[in-house]
C-alpha cells in the first residue's frame, strides 16, 4: 500500500490550515472522513505525521518532510492535467506566481491586463516574497513560477524578462540631487548606501556595489521595503539604491524627486521567469515570459522617457 493523492492533498490542507476542521472544509469532505484518511496514511507509512493538541494539528518532523514532497507531487499532477487539457497555443487555469516585492506592484498590474487579452482563461495567483523564500516555495510546490534573479535559482529553468538597472535617490539638499543624468561611482564614495534587509538579492547586489566603488552600506538603517528606504534617503539618512521599475514609477508619480542611474557595469541585475526543471509546461511558461518581457520593456522605456533619462 502507498498514500493516495487524496491523502496527500488532505495532509497538505491540514499543514496549511493547522486544523482538521478547516482542512476538511477546504477539501470539501467531512472532518471524520479526513481524519480516517490521515490515520490510514499513517498506518500505511508506519509513522506519525501529526500531533493533535488544544490549538490544532502540529506536524511531526517526519510529517514536515512528507508535506514538502506531497506539495511537489500534487503540483506535478496538476501540471500534467493542465497540459492534457490544452492545445499548444492555449493556456488556461490557475498559476501560483511568486514575485520579488521590487517587481510585482510595478510589472504585474499592466502585464495582467495584457495576459488576460491573450489568455482569457488564465488566472494568476500572486504572492510577493524575499528571494530566499521564492526559492524554497518554488522547490516545495507552493509556486508554479517565480519572477526573480535567475542566478539565485541555478537549478531552475528560466526565461529572461528584462535587465534592471540601479538608481539612486538622495535628500533634496544633497549635492547628488543638484543635477540629473547618470551618477559616476566616484560621486558615491563617502556616502552611506541604503538598501532593504537580509534575504533579498538586491541587498547582496548593493553590498557588492559598495565594496567595488569604495563606500559602505549603512549599518544604522536597514529598510523593510523600498518605500521605507527611499523615505530615509529623503530625510538625509544616506543614499537609497533602487531598482528601475520602482525608481522610475516613483519618479513619474513625484516629478520633483531626483533619481539618477548609477553608471557602473555591475549596477544592474537580470530579472527572469523561473520554473522547476521537471515541469512539463515549459512551452507555456515561455509564452508567458514573452508577454511579461514586452510589458516590462514598455514600462521601462516610458519611465525613462518621462524623466529624460539617458
Amino acid at each position: 500500500m502507498r498514500p493516495t493523492l487524496k491523502q496527500l492533498e488532505y495532509l497538505v490542507a491540514i499543514a496549511e490550515t493547522g486544523k482538521y476542521g478547516e482542512a476538511a472544509k477546504r477539501v470539501n469532505v467531512s472532518q471524520s472522513s479526513l481524519s480516517t484518511q490521515i490515520a490510514d496514511m499513517e498506518e500505511e507509512l508506519g509513522t506519525r505525521l501529526l500531533e493533535r493538541g488544544r490549538h490544532g494539528a502540529v506536524l511531526t518532523p517526519t510529517g514536515r518532510d512528507i508535506v514538502v514532497r506531497a506539495r511537489y507531487i500534487l503540483r506535478q499532477v496538476e501540471e500534467l492535467h493542465t497540459l492534457s487539457r490544452q492545445s499548444e497555443e492555449d493556456f488556461k487555469g490557475r498559476i501560483n506566481l511568486g514575485v520579488l516585492p521590487s517587481v510585482g506592484p510595478y510589472l504585474l498590474p499592466p502585464a495582467t491586463r495584457q495576459l488576460h487579452q491573450r489568455f482569457p482563461e488564465l488566472r494568476l495567483i500572486v504572492r510577493e516574497e524575499r528571494t530566499i523564500d521564492l526559492a524554497e516555495h518554488l522547490s516545495d510546490g507552493r509556486f508554479d513560477l517565480i519572477i526573480s534573479t535567475p542566478e539565485s535559482h541555478p537549478e531552475c529553468r528560466s526565461e529572461p524578462l528584462f535587465t534592471e538597472q540601479l538608481w539612486i535617490c538622495a535628500a533634496s539638499d544633497d549635492p547628488l540631487s543638484s543635477t540629473t543624468g547618470p551618477v559616476e561611482p566616484e560621486e558615491l564614495r563617502g556616502h552611506p548606501l541604503l538598501t532593504i534587509g537580509y534575504g533579498h538579492r538586491l541587498s547582496e547586489l548593493v553590498h557588492r556595489l559598495a565594496d567595488d566603488i569604495g563606500t559602505q552600506v549603512s549599518t544604522e538603517y536597514e529598510g523593510s521595503s523600498l518605500d521605507a528606504v527611499r523615505q530615509m534617503a529623503i530625510m538625509g539618512a544616506g543614499v537609497a539604491v533602487l531598482p528601475s521599475l520602482y525608481a522610475l514609477s516613483e519618479a513619474r508619480r513625484d516629478p520633483d524627486q531626483i533619481i539618477r542611474r548609477i553608471n557602473y557595469p555591475s549596477a544592474e541585475r537580470e530579472i527572469a521567469l523561473c520554473w522547476r526543471a521537471s515541469s512539463p509546461l515549459t512551452n507555456r511558461y515561455r509564452m508567458l515570459a514573452d508577454e511579461l518581457s514586452k510589458t516590462a520593456s514598455s514600462i521601462l522605456e516610458q519611465g525613462a522617457a518621462s524623466i529624460g533619462a539617458a
